[in-house]
């Protein structure tokens, strides 16, 4: 049997440096991106009480919650909303030993009883984990630093080892770290397990409401037909409809609600600088998945089926694009959105740090998108700068494959496998 090899995740630092400011760390992603691997690689002992071997521990943690507190820090507590009663208990830990570093929790779902909590404001910091991105699988050079990006550095050269359909394979496959290095002819079956293992089993346990496992998978079909688009959710909720009118429209929206407490669904904002008079932002999110091995499997798209549709395939990418963008900018405490605004200037991502700083980037799968991209990066920069805001610290076109280019407009080609944090 091969010895397991973890591999290096982005928000690794992230956790560490939180841990020097924070009593403890609560890591919170979809089931399968890797937190408890992550957590086990920081902590010094372990509470799993997933684990069906550990009822015991979970006995203990229901009737005396502090009991399992115990242990040299930083004491991990893998999918703490099991037991609700832990988060109080760590709370109140970490005011009693008045020192940092002390717990991590992981949780997959918001637990049901969430909001009648005392807040952990000041003592348990949240940090929300993705699945793997191209530079932490391996798939992507990073020789092109989203760091030096901010930091005015031009793109560094580089060509993505990648053709489109290997783009097209990793966005079937996804980020999961389960399918990092399988055999490429099964890799697309971990992202179906766990769709398949969502809609029929964790939707259900999220909030312990009886749900129809039809309208949960037509949801999840809408949301991924609608990827990287700003569907309304009157669309979603007619799309849902279509098939069986007599699910509500408060019923969808309960179930998208549950599909967000598993961070399943996680949209993408749009921005709103002070750029343009508040009327004229369009407010409505890109709809987005925690992955776009999701939406792939709720469609039974394949590489081959995704490469026969290149509109769909180019939503997609984007969609691989955020992904990513999302795991490298956690490294700055950025935001990643989208800018669309009353005039239809349009920029598919936006990326904002705290202090002000943002870059701006167009998601293009072929060249022949590449005018329009940098046109609409463009125009934004226009507009910023017309309106006295700040001009942006990079504008980049993601492509699927290709090398480094610098436009000499202020605009750089950037392939995705070559972008990195």
């Amino acid at each position: 049997m091969a010895s397991f090899r973890y591999m290096k995740r982005t928000l690794d630092s992230v956790i560490e440096r939180r841990l020097r400011s924070s009593g403890a760390v609560l890591i919170i992603g979809p089931k399968g991106c890797g937190k408890s691997t992550t957590g086990s690689q920081i902590a010094k002992n372990e509470v799993r009480l997933q684990d069906p071997e550990n009822s015991d521990i979970v006995f203990t943690a229901k009737t005396n919650p502090s009991a399992v507190l115990r242990g040299e820090p930083p004491l991990l507590i893998d999918e703490w909303q099991i037991v609700p009663s832990i988060w109080d208990a760590v709370r109140s830990e970490v005011d009693r030993r008045k020192d940092m570093g002390q717990f991590i929790l992981t949780g997959s779902s918001v637990p049901q009883d969430d909001g009648l909590r005392h807040s952990g404001v000041g003592r348990i910091a949240e940090i929300r984990m993705r699945t793997m991105s191209l530079c932490e699988s391996g798939d992507s050079s990073g020789s092109v630093s989203l760091r030096d990006l901010f930091g005015g550095k031009p793109a560094a050269d580089c060509r993505s080892k990648h053709k489109l359909e290997d783009i097209a394979f990793l966005t079937v496959r996804g980020g999961w770290p389960r399918s990092i290095g399988m055999d490429p002819e099964y890799a697309g079956d971990a992202a179906e397990n766990y769709y398949n293992g969502t809609i029929g089993i964790d939707v259900f346990r999220v909030d312990g409401k009886k749900k129809d496992s039809g309208a949960v998978d037509r949801l999840m079909r809408s949301y991924s037909r609608n990827i990287s688009a700003m569907a309304s959710m009157k669309t979603i909720i007619d799309d849902v409809r279509t098939y069986e009118q007599a699910v509500s429209a408060s019923t969808v929206e309960n179930y998208t609600d549950a599909l967000k407490r598993l961070y399943i669904i996680e949209d993408v904002p749009a921005w709103g600088p002070s750029i343009r008079s508040r009327e004229t932002i369009r407010r409505t999110p890109k709809r987005h998945l925690a992955d776009p091995s999701l939406a792939a499997a709720s469609l039974k798209l394949g590489p081959e089926r995704l490469m026969n549709d290149m509109n769909t395939f180019g939503l997609f990418f984007e969609s691989l694009c955020v992904r990513d963008m999302r795991v490298y900018s956690q490294l700055l405490d950025g935001t990643v959105y989208h800018y669309h605004d009353g005039n239809d200037a349009e920029v598919d991502l936006i990326v904002q740090l705290r202090d002000g700083r943002w870059g701006a980037a167009e998601a293009k799968i072929g060249a022949s998108g590449i005018e329009s991209g940098v046109s609409n990066l463009l125009k934004l920069k226009s507009i910023a700068e017309s309106s006295g805001y700040a001009p942006p610290s990079f504008m980049i076109i993601l492509t699927a494959t290709g090398y480094v280019s610098d436009l000499g407009n202020g605009v750089a080609v950037v392939p995705i496998g070559c972008l990195g944090p």
